[in-house]
């Protein structure tokens, strides 16, 4: 049998990780003194409203070794192969420790940590593939090789309503010249290279904006893995997210059309009104 584990960046509703059978391993939120696991003992909106109170952005850690050990090892006992998706090995140390952990189970020949230099269901993307070929019987080995065909074919973007969190959070060393009196920006943020950085410079209430980054990204869509195209948000205000996925699904394309919340990690370094659209290019 093959197993499925992913960090808790990778935005995935319950509803899929149970479909799919996926474990989880989350990352830690730092809220001054006070540590919590992403996804289980906070929410995003008491990490917003810690930020906001504060004026700084949530500390973000990776998973500890005994937390990774503790996820492994059940399927070292039964025998199964086990592969982990993390978040990019730019991004956090997440990769590091998956495979350190590996290592003090002696388990490491059956252990596969991929990097998905991606974020968010930019990695949803790649787990769901991979859990279809367990689905169809493929081996580790054959997942692992398809996997690293879609890595740079992810393709993860997202618009920010504000600069204030990611400015705060430094995640985003291109954020920081935009600020300073053009806080009125709304940049599109894209994943490349495993890293992100500003692609596009809307300016504008955001409620049009995000529908003309959705329809600017139709070409790329209509070149995209058919199966599915996550829009995935933080909370954002009332209509918005509608809009976008009426529009996708208005393009008649993909089979599905999948919403997802992100996640305390991912969140807090963006703040409200963000919301992105992601697939796979062919």
């Amino acid at each position: 049998m093959v197993k499925i584990i992913t960090d808790s960046t990778s935005d995935l509703s319950k509803e899929l990780l149970e479909k799919y059978n996926i474990d989880v391993i989350p990352l830690y939120i730092h809220l001054g003194e006070e540590e919590y696991k992403d996804g289980e003992e906070i929410g995003i909106k008491d990490a917003f409203k810690w930020s906001d109170e504060n004026k700084t952005t949530p500390k973000t850690a990776a998973c500890s070794i005994d937390d990774a050990v503790k996820a492994i090892e059940p399927y070292k006992e039964s025998g199964d192969d086990v592969i982990v998706f993390t978040i990019s090995g730019e991004m956090s140390s997440t990769l590091q420790v998956m495979k350190m952990a590996a290592e003090e189970l002696e388990y490491e020949d059956h252990v596969f940590v991929i990097d998905s230099r991606n974020l968010s269901t930019g990695i949803g993307l790649l787990i769901i593939e991979a859990a279809v070929m367990v689905e169809e019987g493929k081996t580790a080995q054959e997942i692992v090789n398809q996997i690293n065909e879609y890595i740079p074919k992810s393709r993860a973007s997202f618009v920010i309503d504000t600069l204030t969190y990611l400015a705060r959070g430094g995640r985003c060393s291109a954020v920081a010249a935009l600020v300073g009196g053009m806080l009125n920006i709304k940049p599109k943020i894209a994943v490349k290279d495993g890293v992100m950085g500003v692609d596009k410079k809307y300016r504008g209430p955001y409620k049009k904006v995000i529908l003309q980054y959705a329809k600017e990204l139709e070409p790329q869509m209509r070149n995209a893995k058919k199966d599915r195209v996550f829009v995935t948000h933080t909370p954002c205000d009332d209509g918005i997210v509608e809009s976008v996925i009426d529009y996708v699904k208005s393009l008649d394309y993909f089979d599905e059309v999948i919403e997802t919340e992100a996640g305390t990690t991912i969140g807090c370094h963006c703040g409200p009104n963000t919301l992105g659209v992601l697939f796979i290019e062919k």
